[in-house]
C-alpha cells in the first residue's frame, strides 16, 4: 500500500494531477479504492495506481466538461483559464470556457493533442489579429483551415478558451514554435471598410491606427483594438504570466517594443509575449499594438496591488 501511495504521488507530480480530481484529498488508501473503482469502469487493469493510462483517461473526462470541476469559492465570482487540467485565476468577467454554454472549441486534428505528457514547456506566447468580424466567424475558419489557437478574444472583451493549454495549438506557423508557444487571436477585421459592421453591432467605430510599423515598413491605415480588448488582454497577460511562469517582457529595441521580427523570438531563446511578425517576416500582425505598454501597466498593477 505504501508503494502505492509513494506511485501515485509520483505520477501527480510528473504528469499534473490532484487527488482532488477523484474526490480526494490525500495520497492514501482512500485514493487508491477510488483509482481502483475508476479503473474498472473504463476497463483498465485494477491496480489502484493513476499511471499515464489511467490518466489520460480521466484527464479527458474531465476536458469534456470542464467547466463543471471550475472552483468556487462562497461570496466570489471568479473566472479562470485551464492549463494541463487545472485552474488559474483571471481577473476577468466575460471568460468562457469550451465545454459552457456559448464556449468555442478547437476541433479535434486541429491541434496536437498532449494529454498524460506531463505539463509541456510554454516560452511564449504570440497574440495574431483575426482579420474576422467575430471570434465566432474566426473559430469556423480555423475549424476549416485545419489550424487553431488556444484563446479568441471578441470585439466585446469576451475572452474564449478553445482548448488546454497543455494541448499544441497550430498557430505559429512552424512546428518548433507551436511546439513552445499558445496564442491567441484578437478580433480585428483590419480594413477599414468593415467599421459599418461594428457599428452595426453597436460597438461603434474601431480606433484607427496610422502609424504602425513592421519590419521597416509602414502599414496602411488599419483598424485598432477597443478599449475594452485592451483591458481584457492585459488581463489575459496577467493569468498566463502566473500559470505558465512566462515573463511580462516583449522583445525591446532602444528601449521600445522592436517593430522587426526578431532571431531571439524565431530561435525561441526569448521566453516572454510576442506578435506573430515577431516571430516571422511573413506576417504583419499586431503591428501597431504596443507589448511593452501593456505589459509595464499589467506590472504596475501587480505592485500596486502587492503593495497595497
Amino acid at each position: 500500500m505504501a508503494d502505492k501511495n509513494w506511485y501515485n504521488e509520483s505520477s501527480a507530480a510528473k504528469l499534473g494531477w490532484e487527488p482532488s480530481w477523484f474526490g480526494c484529498e490525500f495520497f492514501d488508501e482512500q485514493l487508491q479504492s477510488i483509482i481502483v473503482e475508476f479503473q474498472m469502469e473504463h476497463g483498465l487493469d485494477p491496480d489502484g495506481m493513476c499511471g499515464p493510462g489511467t490518466f489520460r483517461r480521466l484527464f479527458l473526462e474531465r476536458e469534456a466538461e470542464i467547466d463543471d470541476h471550475q472552483p468556487s469559492v462562497p461570496g466570489r465570482s471568479d473566472n479562470h483559464i485551464i492549463y494541463n487540467g487545472h485552474f488559474h485565476r483571471i481577473n476577468w468577467p466575460k471568460v468562457v470556457l469550451w465545454s459552457e454554454a456559448g464556449g468555442l472549441k478547437a476541433r479535434k486534428g486541429c491541434y496536437r493533442d498532449r494529454t498524460a505528457q506531463g505539463p509541456r514547456e510554454i516560452r511564449q506566447f504570440v497574440t495574431h489579429w483575426d482579420v474576422c468580424v467575430s471570434s465566432h466567424s474566426c473559430q469556423r475558419v480555423l475549424n476549416r483551415r485545419g489550424i487553431s489557437v488556444h484563446f479568441l478574444l471578441d470585439a466585446d472583451g469576451t475572452i474564449y478558451q478553445t482548448m488546454d493549454c497543455q494541448h499544441i495549438g497550430f498557430h505559429a506557423g512552424s512546428r518548433a514554435a507551436n511546439n513552445w508557444s499558445i496564442g491567441v487571436e484578437i478580433n480585428n477585421a483590419y480594413y477599414p471598410k468593415y467599421q459599418s459592421h461594428y457599428v452595426k453591432r453597436g460597438l461603434g467605430e474601431r480606433p484607427m491606427s496610422h502609424t504602425s510599423i513592421v519590419n521597416g515598413k509602414r502599414l496602411d491605415p488599419h483598424m485598432g483594438f477597443y478599449p475594452a480588448q485592451l483591458a481584457a488582454l492585459k488581463a489575459l497577460f496577467r493569468a498566463v504570466s502566473e500559470a505558465t511562469g512566462l515573463p511580462l517582457k516583449c522583445p525591446m529595441t532602444d528601449n521600445k517594443m522592436s517593430t522587426d521580427t526578431e532571431e531571439s523570438v524565431a530561435s525561441g531563446s526569448f521566453r516572454g509575449f510576442v506578435h506573430h511578425y515577431h516571430l516571422t517576416k511573413r506576417k504583419i500582425d499586431c503591428g501597431g499594438l504596443s507589448l511593452d505598454t501593456l505589459l509595464s501597466e499589467v506590472d504596475y498593477e501587480e505592485k500596486t496591488i502587492k503593495d497595497s
